[in-house]
Order: structure tokens, then sequence, then C-alpha cells
């Protein structure tokens, strides 16, 4: 119960939580369909020297395309196109708020591989889904690196407790992971990190995907539950990845379905899924 009151006394001052970095600010309100908003985003990506080369990185890898010597932000935003390099670099400016040290039992190197492989398998599910369904790339992309910074803001507030939540995940692989945050927190990352993404003023989308995305439908019917259902069934082909969630559930014909997805195509789409797993954690692990 003690650490329900300091939490809850934690998310009543989120106020003195960081800013949203101005980086990622101004990238969220850039329009991309304007010479000027190309221009604009790529100098903003150029000014931060760690954004920029993971980036590179990101173009260099054979998960976008064919591996090959990218060198500079604007060969990259070739190769990556733009709204996936701007949804990159607003997702690394984002999470960049709460890194500090020293690290706890979550580590942000984990936390961001989980996030950018689950992003990717959302991208490439999404492709299987009816066009007029399917939500924007950028929506997409964004919301998969996003949906889990719950895990940075508890992190950030109350170490402690962070700690003792992933160690119990870690120790106790039979029990719903929304049932330790209960007990433990008194409420869960989703509403955490929600709560951060009203601070911030995130888009209504992205709040949504972030408060419900282990449970899409409790969603307000009025909003597009296609995104976090994208981000609860990609974490559920790809359980526990790099950070431990005991996502490993079954996913009924129903969940494919409400996606717009034929069940026929789930074989090829868990092969797609597969290898964009091996392939990101093969980046990070460069990294």
């Amino acid at each position: 119960m003690a650490n329900h009151i300091n939490l809850k006394q934690s998310l009543e001052r989120i106020h003195t939580l960081p800013a949203m970095p101005a980086i990622a600010k101004k990238m969220l309100t850039l329009a991309l369909n304007t010479d000027e908003g190309e221009a604009q985003l790529l100098k903003l990506i150029a000014q931060d020297p760690h954004i920029s080369a993971r980036i590179i990185g990101l173009s260099n890898a054979s998960l976008f395309g064919s591996p090959g010597m990218i060198s500079s932000i604007s060969d990259a935003a070739m190769r990556l196109g733009l709204t996936q390099i701007k949804s990159v670099a607003i997702g690394m400016a984002t999470v960049s708020a709460f890194t500090k040290p020293p690290e706890g039992k979550l580590k942000a190197k984990d936390l961001w591989t989980h996030s950018i492989t689950i992003a990717s398998a959302m991208r490439t599910m999404a492709k299987h889904m009816p066009a007029r369904i399917r939500p924007m790339e950028d929506q997409i992309f964004l919301a998969g690196l996003l949906h889990d910074i719950g895990y940075n803001v508890l992190n950030f507030i109350a170490k402690d407790i962070s700690d003792a939540l992933h160690e119990r995940l870690r120790t106790t692989p039979e029990a719903s992971l929304l049932e330790i945050e209960h007990e433990l927190l008194g409420t869960d990352h989703g509403e955490i990190g929600a709560q951060l993404g009203i601070h911030w003023e995130l888009p209504a989308e992205i709040i949504a995907v972030i408060r419900h995305h282990h449970m899409p439908d409790k969603m307000d019917p009025e909003i597009n539950q296609s995104l976090a259902r994208l981000v609860n069934v990609a974490e559920k082909m790809l359980p526990d990845l790099a950070v431990t969630e005991h996502s490993a559930q079954e996913i009924t014909e129903q969940e494919w379905i409400k996606l717009g997805i034929d069940p026929r195509e789930v074989g090829t789409i868990a092969e797609e899924v597969e290898a964009i797993a091996k392939q990101v954690t093969q980046l990070a692990n460069a990294a």
C-alpha cells in the first residue's frame, strides 16, 4: 500500500517530470508534405548526433531494404522514408528525456529494442490490412515506439518500485502482468504512460494506444482501435522480447479479423515478424 501512496503522490506531480524535448515537440508539428517541412526535419535530426547515428545505423540494416553504405541523413531519408525517420527521431528524443544514471533492472537499451521491434512488426502486419482501415505509417511507428513509455516514467519517478516490478515479472512467469502491476503500483504502466502523454499533449490516438495496448477492447469505440490492436497482437507474436511482460498468449482468429486480416495469412505474417525480430535484435546488439 505504501508503494501505491508514493506513486500516486509522484503522479500527482506529473508536471514536474521532464518537459517533452524541444526537438520532439518541433517534429510533431512538422508537415512533411512541403519542401520546407522536409528540410526542417532533416535539419533538426542533423543537429542531434545521437539521433543521426541511430537513424543512419537503421538505414544501413537489411531490415529496411538492401543493406548499403548510407552515411548521411538525406540518404537515410531516401532509404527509410521521411515519415519513418520522423517517427524514429521523435521516439528517440522522447525516450531520451528519461535517461539518467544509474539504470535499474529496466535497461534503456532493452526497452528501445523491444519498442522498435514491436513498431517494425506492426508496420509489417499493417501491410496485410485493408487500406481503408490501415493506420498511417507514421502513426504506426510512433505508437509502437511509445507504447511502453510508462515503464520509462516509472523508472524515472520511482526507481525502487520499478525494480520491484521487473523483479516480480522475472520471477513469477505464471502471473498476469496487469495483476502484478495493480498489486504493486495500484495502477499499470499503460495508465502511467497515458498521464505523461496528456501532460506532453501527444496526439489523442497515441495516448489511447499507450493506455490500452494490453486491453484494446476497453477503448472508447469512437477511437480507432487498430493501432492498439496492432501493438497487442505484435506483443503476443513476440512474447517478452527484451522486456518481460508475460505476453505469451494465444492470438484468436477474431483478433485477426478485427484488424481486417485474413487468418489464412497468419503463417506468412509470423515468418515476416520473426525475421524482423532477428534483424532488430542483431542491430541492437551491434549498437
